[in-house]
């Protein structure tokens, strides 16, 4: 049965390598810093166990499925007395060398797959220190057989589950679960067996140094169309739009009644004035108001020349859309007349000019080279 499962996990290796092989992957070396909780395992409620631990890490895939890492982890580990409820904390540091497995890459590597399932273990050793807490406690010797005055140096086992996802193509962010065996020893108390630490933790990591394995290049034989060129000049005739520019001018009056800044019959003048914005370019439009010097006083005409003036540029930009920014404004009451009749001076006279950009077709000479090929076959090798 064994003889079996080994077999059947060996196929599936090479299946995944074999699929892998036949598209092109890319090796990468990584540092990853990690943050996140650990809980030793005693005889006590787990949340007075849970301490902060912190790591860093320097690896290298070199297939899309196996890798290695240099793992550098360290916490305040936590042991205690439940019947106490006495606690001592000590310091420790781990390094270790893992074995990394992306199980997700065994049946096909995808580079930018949402998320990755590695399995890792490792082997490593534990530096303890800084156990003067259990000192302090009133415990007796015989519940804490292994106690360790100074330091305490532990082999170190891993193994653990890491899913892994991509922010970016460099940037990678995981959560990784691991459990540790050390030595009876590391928390003080014995239990005849190996003592656990169980740690869960984030890391965010980098890729670099990015190397591409490339498939065997395939050569095989092909016939191909060999031309050979030679060229003629002919002289052709080619009508060709060609641009000008000429200035363009409006000038409209629009006539008022006495004491009225609104007129209904101003609509037709400001549609042309519209159009003629439209039409042009650069155009900037002025817009003058005027009173009678025979009806009102000063004071009044100046206010309805104010009014009329600006309510027709309100209705060009309000109900035409005219840009404000091109029409100016300007009132000067009774204090000029520009006609003869006095009725008529009830008006506002508006001026535009603008750019008008026309288009004509004139007929141009030019050479073109024209091609004549002559066909002919050759065999020849070609490089995938």
């Amino acid at each position: 049965m064994r003889k079996n499962m080994l077999l059947a996990t060996v196929m599936l290796l090479m299946g995944g390598t074999a699929t892998m092989q036949a598209q092109e992957w890319k090796s990468f070396s990584f540092a990853e810093t990690q943050v996140g909780l650990q809980l030793t395992s005693t005889n006590a409620p787990m949340d007075k166990l849970l301490t902060p631990r912190a790591a860093f890490a320097l690896g290298h895939y070199f297939t899309p499925v196996v890798g290695t890492r240099l793992h550098i982890g360290a916490s305040q580990a936590k042991s205690g007395f439940k019947d106490l409820d006495q606690y001592y904390k000590w310091k420790n540091i781990t390094p270790s060398l893992d074995l990394m497995l992306n199980v997700s890459n065994l049946l096909g590597y995808n580079q930018n797959r949402a998320l990755n399932v590695i399995l890792l273990g490792g082997v490593g050793l534990s530096y303890a220190w800084d156990n003067d807490e259990l000192k302090a406690l009133n415990v007796a010797p015989q519940r804490v057989p292994l106690k360790w005055d100074d330091n305490r140096l532990s082999h170190n086992l891993r193994a653990g589950l890491r899913l892994e996802t991509n922010l970016s193509k460099p940037l990678g962010l995981s959560l990784e679960l691991d459990a540790n065996s050390l030595d009876d020893r590391f928390n003080s108390k014995t239990n005849d067996a190996d003592d656990w630490q169980f740690t869960a933790m984030i890391g965010l990591n980098y890729r670099f140094g990015y190397k591409g394995r490339k498939r065997a290049p395939i050569e095989r034989w092909e016939y191909v169309t060999i031309w050979q060129d030679v060229p003629e000049d002919i002289i052709e005739y080619e009508d060709i739009p060609v641009e000008g520019l000429s200035k363009r001018m409006l000038h409209k009056e629009v006539f008022y009644n006495i004491c009225v800044s609104d007129n209904e019959d101003a609509e037709a003048a400001q549609k042309e004035v519209f159009e003629f914005m439209n039409e042009n370019e650069k155009v900037l439009v002025h817009i003058v108001g005027y009173a009678d010097k025979g009806t009102g006083n000063e004071r009044l005409n100046m206010m309805y020349s104010q009014r009329r003036a600006a309510n027709f540029k309100k209705d060009l930009v309000e109900k035409f859309g005219c840009d404000p920014e091109a029409i100016s404004v300007e009132w000067k009451g009774d204090t000029v007349q520009p006609f003869e009749d006095n009725d008529k001076n009830r008006c506002i006279i508006i001026d535009a000019e603008g750019i008008h950009r026309t288009q004509k077709m004139e007929r141009q000479e030019r050479k073109r080279t024209i091609i004549k090929r002559v066909e002919h076959t050759r065999r020849v090798k070609v490089i995938d």
